[in-house]
């Protein structure tokens, strides 16, 4: 996957996070991506590899930059789950950080003011770590069928980000959601193909903060 030996990737499982090291420089800058299970690579025989993390980490690499990704990604992770989890993931410097959450509250139907106001919180703690950081918020959307609360959660997003003066990415799954090609017989989760469309709608906003 990486072939500079001064990489680092750690991936999140169901069981908290595990490390796939293969040796870093402590100053090298760091890219972390916080998520749910779409970040963590569920489904993926290899996350390191398949995961869009370590797709983005490629896309570093053969640009030339010296950057790190690290996968804080947590499979059934919900917004107040992340916000309970966030102060042992900042124990590290962090120079870019990108929030993929919500979705999991999302199709539980949670109040949207509670996913607001922990993604907020979230934000807040990591910038109190790191006051240099550069944020990437990661839009996410909900079946139509769920009617006004899919329309009030898909407008959650882009105020959330303007706010913050955080990158958006409209819509992580953007080319992938919906269809079955491209996600696992689940329907939910993004298979290998559908990972490398999801790090190509990432890579097009991070590559302009890099």
């Amino acid at each position: 996957m990486v072939k500079s030996a001064r990489r680092l990737l750690i991936l999140a499982s169901l069981s908290g996070l595990t490390s796939f090291v293969t040796a870093a420089e402590p100053k090298t800058p760091t890219i972390l991506f916080y998520g749910d299970s779409l970040t963590a690579g569920y489904g993926m025989d290899d996350p390191t590899v398949t995961a869009f993390p370590a797709l983005i980490q490629e896309k570093v690499d053969e640009a030339g930059l010296d950057y790190r990704v690290i996968n804080a990604g947590l499979s059934g992770e919900t917004s107040s789950g992340g916000l309970r989890r966030i102060n042992w993931v900042m124990r590290q410097p962090v120079d870019i950080f990108v929030l993929e959450l919500g979705a999991n509250d999302g199709l539980r139907g949670l109040p949207l003011e509670l996913l607001r106001d922990n993604l907020q919180a979230i934000l807040d703690r990591v910038r109190a770590k790191n006051p240099e950081v550069a944020f990437v918020i990661a839009g996410m959307r909900m079946p139509t069928s769920m009617g006004e609360y899919a329309a009030q959660f898909d407008a959650l997003f882009a105020p959330l980000a303007d706010a913050n003066n955080a990158a958006l990415i409209p819509f992580l799954l953007d080319g992938v959601g919906g269809e079955p090609a491209l996600n696992l017989p689940d329907g939910i989760h993004p298979n290998p193909k559908g990972h490398a469309i999801v790090a190509d709608n990432v890579w097009t906003v991070l590559q302009d903060l890099l």
